[in-house]
């Protein structure tokens, strides 16, 4: 439990990295999910993408597969039914215009085409999309990048419907304070055990909670600090342990961050990426692993290769990789 983490310590050594396939250079590759068979969606969010990663093979690559090609820059896709996939889009370079389509691949085979169906339109004030995660089986709440978190109804009387969750200072992009442009809400995941969202603030280098209302799913509190000091992207919640595993994208690591109030103030654990590592440039996602003991150990995790941002000028091509974490003990 959250209570017990000041006990805990972590191995020195750094995570253990695979590249499991790559993508040619400048392909931001932006989010993913791992379906039941170990195979992933992948978006590359500046090709405005959908690709299909097969299930990764020991010792060699698997190649990657174009799906299909959207109007916006392709953001995030969740699962919400077993098969049937959430993919946001937005124009997140100008209008911040946003949708929902869904992909359903219940019937699906590799090689055939897919059938993208719109779900909805986002409503005004348009703040383009990032993250997104579900709360319950039917609402998920999605990252609008420049400011608030939206909370979409995927089933009900109405139909599907997209409203403002929450809108907080914290959540800001702050237009004009750094070159690059950095987006404020970012990554956003639910530990339903604890009844949190979490969310990073890329542009504020934040981390902070919110406590959920179990029953209506909104918001039941002022957001809380958890960490700074980071430009922390995307990240995956480990909720057995307590603990989050935050991209950098910008910084190319992967940081393991204690999901408690000022839970960090000892200091930040680099799991991967320091020293540098030219393998890990530009990571932006990451998703658990579903094989038997992969949850807390094994995940995927996305690099755009330097699209953003190259560390030392260069280019490098985007990848998966798979990532055996270190263990954590106490």
């Amino acid at each position: 439990m959250a209570e017990g983490l000041n006990r805990m310590t972590t191995t020195d050594h750094q995570a253990t990295l695979t590249v499991v396939a790559e993508f040619p250079q400048q392909f931001f590759l932006e989010n993913l999910a791992v379906r039941a068979d170990g195979s992933m969606l992948v978006t590359v969010q500046n090709h405005r993408q959908l690709w299909f990663v097969p299930t990764p093979v020991r010792g060699g690559q698997v190649q990657p597969l174009l799906l299909d090609t959207f109007d916006f820059n392709t953001t995030f896709v969740v699962e919400w039914k077993p098969e049937r996939f959430l993919l946001g889009v937005a124009d997140v370079y100008d209008s911040l215009q946003a949708k929902l389509y869904e992909i359903d691949l219940r019937d699906w085979s590799p090689g055939t085409a897919i059938a993208p169906r719109h779900l909805l339109d986002f409503p005004r004030p348009w703040r383009g999309l990032n993250g997104a995660c579900l709360v319950a089986p039917n609402v998920l709440l999605a990252a609008g990048m420049a400011g608030l978190v939206w909370r979409v109804d995927l089933e009900g009387d109405a139909g599907v419907g997209a409203r403002v969750w929450l809108e907080h200072d914290t959540m800001k992009n702050r237009p004009g304070e750094k070159k690059p442009e950095q987006p404020g809400t970012n990554g956003v995941q639910y530990d339903a055990t604890r009844g949190y969202l979490y969310y990073t603030c890329t542009s504020q280098q934040l981390m902070l909670r919110v406590k959920v209302d179990r029953d209506s799913h909104e918001p039941a509190d002022l957001p809380e600090f958890i960490a700074g000091g980071r430009e922390w992207d995307d990240f995956l919640i480990d909720a057995v342990a307590g603990l989050a595993y935050a991209t950098t994208h910008r910084e190319n690591t992967i940081d393991r961050v204690v999901l408690e109030h000022d839970g960090n103030r000892r200091g930040r654990t680099v799991i991967a990426g320091e020293p540098f590592t030219p393998t890990l440039v530009g990571p932006s996602a990451g998703a658990w692993g579903r094989e038997a003991g992969d949850y807390g150990n094994i995940a995927y995790f996305l690099t755009d290769g330097g699209t953003a941002e190259p560390p030392d000028g260069v280019f490098r091509t985007a990848k998966v990789l798979r990532v055996e974490l270190p263990s954590v003990v106490g």
